[in-house]
């Protein structure tokens, strides 16, 4: 995982190359991978959302253009010598009202700022929660993994077990940028909702299954989304993701495991190995689950994912066409028709034996 000095060192390069284009008498420039819908691909070959080959220019020798090049290099700047040098951390609100002491520099809205920390995500290679510009969002984790703080300062060096919690730590920078240390576990669940993570907890599915479990809180952070790519990557552990059996769940899964268009630029929010383990649409006439009927906002969202290329193979699309034929729903919870436990034991334990088995 990339450090601290090794983030401020981008950035620094940022800067450098800006001051040699003025001294060679050039009016300075960056260039950067376009993000337009045209530039987003879908790469099969390694299984995740990325940027194609197209470029783009930001100028300063362009009057329209000179404004949004001074805030991107003001915004780059903030970051490294008062974030990242200084171990401290902004929200994206922060960043826009920050931007009201230089009159030259300030944002009219919130959107203009948002943009530009995307430009420099793009133009870093980065993830913004690496120069410690944090959107809010809410996770959390639960499961044997000691971990050493690296950051703020004023925790760098302590550890803690992800046990110690019964309602999980939630998943900030701290988190998911710590040290791993020691870990007993054998793989994550990822879990949609709060409510299921909580049980997993109460019933010992961490000891049963020695996993870690990760509430995503609906459509998973990108905190969470590095976190989960980090646990399989540096201690090896096979990642199974849980949803409800909608369109909605299951594109919360392929985000998971390919990344999402708005992302494309940031290759290290996907895990292209994680493996949704459901509910799948075929599982709700297997197990007599509970269901509704879908509604116009679902079959609409249905009907885009068909036309998905991240849909258009395997179990992704077999999923979605029984759901277009069966045209009802389920949720997590339906399984409670058959006792608190069922998910678990008639669930969850059979289909990660399964995958561990290969027969799916």
């Amino acid at each position: 995982m990339i450090g601290a000095e090794a983030v401020s060192e981008r950035l620094r390069r940022v800067g450098l190359r800006i001051c040699e284009q003025i001294e060679s008498g050039v009016f300075p420039r960056i260039e950067m991978p376009a993000r337009t819908v045209s530039n987003i691909i879908y790469d099969p070959e390694v299984g995740i959302v990325r940027l194609g080959d197209r470029r783009i220019t930001r100028s300063a020798k362009n009057v329209r253009q000179a404004k949004v090049f001074a805030q991107m290099l003001w915004v780059a700047a903030f970051a490294k010598n008062e974030l990242v040098d200084k171990g401290r951390s902004c929200s994206l609100r922060d960043l826009f009202y920050h931007s009201f002491n230089d009159p030259a520099i300030k944002f009219k809205e919130q959107d203009e700022s948002d943009r530009i920390v995307v430009e420099l995500e793009t133009i870093l290679k980065l993830p913004r929660e690496r120069f410690n510009i944090l959107p809010e969002e809410k996770s959390s984790i639960f499961g044997d993994l000691t971990i050493e703080y690296t950051t703020p300062k004023s925790h760098a060096g302590r550890r803690v077990n992800l046990t110690s919690d019964p309602d999980g730590k939630n998943i900030g920078l701290s988190i998911a940028t710590a040290k791993f240390i020691e870990t007993s576990a054998e793989m994550v669940i990822a879990v949609e909702k709060g409510a299921i993570f909580r049980r997993f907890v109460e019933e010992g599915v961490y000891k049963r299954l020695k996993a870690i479990l990760i509430d995503t809180g609906g459509q998973a952070p990108r905190f969470t989304r590095i976190l989960i790519r980090r646990l399989h990557e540096e201690l090896g552990l096979p990642v199974y993701i849980l949803t409800d059996a909608d369109p909605w769940g299951m594109h919360i899964a392929r985000v998971i495991v390919s990344g999402s268009a708005q992302a494309a630029h940031i290759p290290e929010l996907a895990t292209p190995d994680a493996v949704w383990i459901g509910i799948w649409a075929s599982d709700i006439k297997k197990y007599r689950l509970p269901s509704l009927p879908l509604t116009q906002v679902d079959k609409h969202r249905l009907e885009t994912l068909m036309r998905d290329p991240r849909y258009s193979t395997g179990i992704w699309r077999r999923e979605l066409e029984v759901f277009k034929k069966i045209k009802v729903k389920a949720e997590l919870e339906a399984f409670s028709k058959y006792g608190l436990t069922a998910i678990i034991d008639k669930y969850l334990i059979k289909k990660i034996r399964q995958v561990e088995k290969g027969l799916f």
